[in-house]
């Protein structure tokens, strides 16, 4: 008797309100969308990560770095 007035309880504090369910579903139901949003935040980090690419590939540091590499790479000993 009581396990099962224990079980009661315990299934009526998970149940959601038929009121919050339907809310929820056509609040979060549709996901159309949600991958072209995705793929949009992907490219804008990418073309960030390029950005910035390029902003360290022009300073005169990396590239004598990058000069020196390539040059010790093709020089035959």
């Amino acid at each position: 008797m009581l396990r099962a007035s224990a079980q009661r309880k315990k299934e009526s504090m998970n149940t959601i309100p038929q009121l919050t369910r339907s809310r929820a579903a056509s609040l979060f139901g549709d996901d159309s969308g949600a991958a072209t949003a995705e793929y949009a935040i992907t490219t804008m980090a990418a073309v960030a990560f390029a950005g910035l690419l390029v902003v360290i590939m022009r300073s005169d540091e990396v590239r004598g770095i990058l000069t020196d590499l390539v040059r010790r790479a093709l020089t035959v000993s």
